[in-house]
């Protein structure tokens, strides 16, 4: 179960069969997890002060990253020096990592053409629009499939696997960053979990691809 295909693990790709699989054929599934954040009549915690925190904190940190990764590059190429390793192959999965997996895959591939209906549109939660189920295209004209949120957020492990030190755990606060941006916009009926855990596979799964492709070496 370790051995990797495309420098992801086998367990992961069979995580992500299986998890597309089960919301494909129990799609009661994200309604049960949406009803928890329901009231009866909305979703309570929609525009609360930790919710509103973690949904606007992602494309900062994404630029913060980025342009302080960008700052570095340039200063190793002027100077000479190698200061955290930040390259030209550093830069181009950077650029690569944060383009193709939450902006090609996620927003444009999938939230632009898919149409599924975000919860607190849908008469389940008290709006006018249909339940569909995941991986199955709508014309409900939403945004909900898959999430972009989540997919930026995730998109920092990137940074992460470039860390020579303390990788792991900037892994783990990578990881756990993600989750709690995930449970904001689902608390906000804006994403079925089945949104949040499919763009936190395509995120994972291409970045583990891009970082072999450049680097020509499987990630830790």
């Amino acid at each position: 179960m370790n051995k990797k295909y495309l420098n992801v693990k086998l367990y992961f790709w069979l995580l992500f069969l299986v998890s597309s699989i089960i919301f494909v054929s129990f799609p009661q599934i994200d309604l049960a997890v949406a009803s928890l954040f329901y009231d009866g009549k909305s979703f309570p915690l929609n525009g609360s002060w930790i919710e509103d925190i973690l949904y606007h904190s992602v494309k900062p940190l994404i630029i913060a990253f980025a342009l302080s990764s960008l700052a570095i590059f340039i200063y190793n190429y002027l100077k000479k020096k190698t200061l955290l390793d930040i390259n030209s192959k550093a830069m181009l999965f950077i650029v690569l990592f944060l383009t193709i997996a939450p902006a090609l895959i996620v927003n444009t591939t999938l939230k632009e053409n898919w149409g599924r209906a975000r919860p607190a549109q849908t008469v389940n939660f008290g709006g006018d629009k249909e339940f569909t189920p995941a991986f199955i295209p709508s014309n409900q004209g939403g945004y909900s499939f898959s999430s972009g949120h989540t997919a930026a957020a995730f998109s920092l492990l990137g940074f992460a696997l470039l860390a020579k030190r303390r990788q792991r755990l900037f892994i783990s606060l990578v990881l756990v960053y993600g989750t709690l941006v995930s449970l904001a916009r689902m608390a906000a009926g804006g994403h079925f979990l089945s949104d949040v855990v499919t763009s936190f596979f395509i995120v994972y799964i291409s970045t583990h691809i891009l970082y072999k492709l450049v680097f020509k070496e499987d990630s830790a």
